[in-house]
């Protein structure tokens, strides 16, 4: 039973640093863009030039 003052703890220290990064991320735009990062590998970013 007294396992449980320590692990209690330090589950709610592991949460509080989920939730900070969670608002961290969400306040610094990580979140903003959802469509391009799923079309991205259609996107052919060099185009092969062949010399005839």
């Amino acid at each position: 039973m007294s396992v449980i003052y320590i692990v209690l703890p330090l589950a709610l220290i592991v949460v509080a640093i989920a939730v900070g990064a969670y608002v961290w991320a969400a306040r610094s735009g990580q979140f903003d863009d959802t469509k391009t990062p799923a079309i991205r590998p259609l996107i052919d970013d060099d185009e092969v030039r062949r010399e005839d």
